[in-house]
């Protein structure tokens, strides 16, 4: 899945027009980058959730033929936040029954890197936890915290570093990469609204669920959300960072 819903209020004047899965970098849509670098992974089924200039999108993919792939789309009449557009399209990922219990990936449409996905695939498979989310040792605004075992156990945020956390004492603070690799059965404990997927997952580390992190330091990653780091992104495009 791909969440491409957000107003992208933090890219304007770039969004003014268009929606921020429409801002390009280096020719390509951040969209076309996504989808790109999920089918090279061998994804060929992808589900987006839309809302501003979802239009816009529809005849975008239309135009492209949806890049070979089967896409469907999930229409949110208000924004349902992280969690509420996951859960809203959540039937994607149940309509087959035999293959239901398979894990999926969700991707941000407004990060870039060349996070090996296929490496968290398999990751996530081995250890079999809820959710693997891809993380870095990286300055940030908000922090997860994660136990040593790499399990989640908190988060802080805010100049003041404001901590909620279960247990913090031995706890590693990683920048989350916008990036998570997801077993199905976490659809079922999630209810509808609008809400963050992230306070879902803290709540159900909580109770004992294992929400893991997947370290992801030797990588490239850049979050897109402003205009300025479109602008760095195309340079170090240009400079030989590869995406598939």
């Amino acid at each position: 899945m791909i969440l491409a819903a957000g107003l992208g209020t933090r890219l304007r004047p770039l969004t003014n027009d268009r929606p921020k899965a429409l801002v390009e970098i280096a020719g390509q849509t951040l969209l076309e980058i996504t989808l790109l670098r999920l089918r090279a992974c061998g994804i060929r089924e992808v589900i987006i959730n839309l809302h501003h200039f979802a239009d816009m999108i529809l005849d975008y993919l239309r135009m492209n033929h949806d890049f070979g792939m089967r896409i469907a789309i999930s229409r949110e009449e208000i924004l349902l936040d992280t969690g509420g557009g996951l859960k809203k399209a959540g039937w994607f990922f149940l309509e087959d029954p035999t293959r239901s219990a398979e894990p999926f990936i969700l991707h941000n449409v407004d990060v870039i890197s060349t996070i090996d996905l296929q490496r968290m695939l398999e990751f996530h498979t081995e250890r079999q936890p809820l959710a693997t989310l891809a993380v870095q040792a990286r300055k940030t605004s908000r922090y997860l915290l994660f136990d040593p075992q790499l399990q989640l156990c908190g988060r802080r945020f805010g100049e003041d570093h404001e901590t909620e956390s279960i247990d913090h004492q031995h706890a590693q603070a990683l920048a989350f990469c916008g990036i998570h690799v997801i077993s199905p059965r976490l659809l079922t404990m999630m209810q509808e609204g609008v809400f963050s997927i992230i306070a879902s997952y803290l709540q159900l580390a909580a109770r004992g669920e294992k929400i893991l992190a997947f370290r992801a330091d030797e990588y490239y990653w850049r979050d897109l959300g402003k205009p300025e780091a479109v602008v760095q992104a195309a340079q170090e495009l240009k400079q030989g960072v590869l995406l598939p």
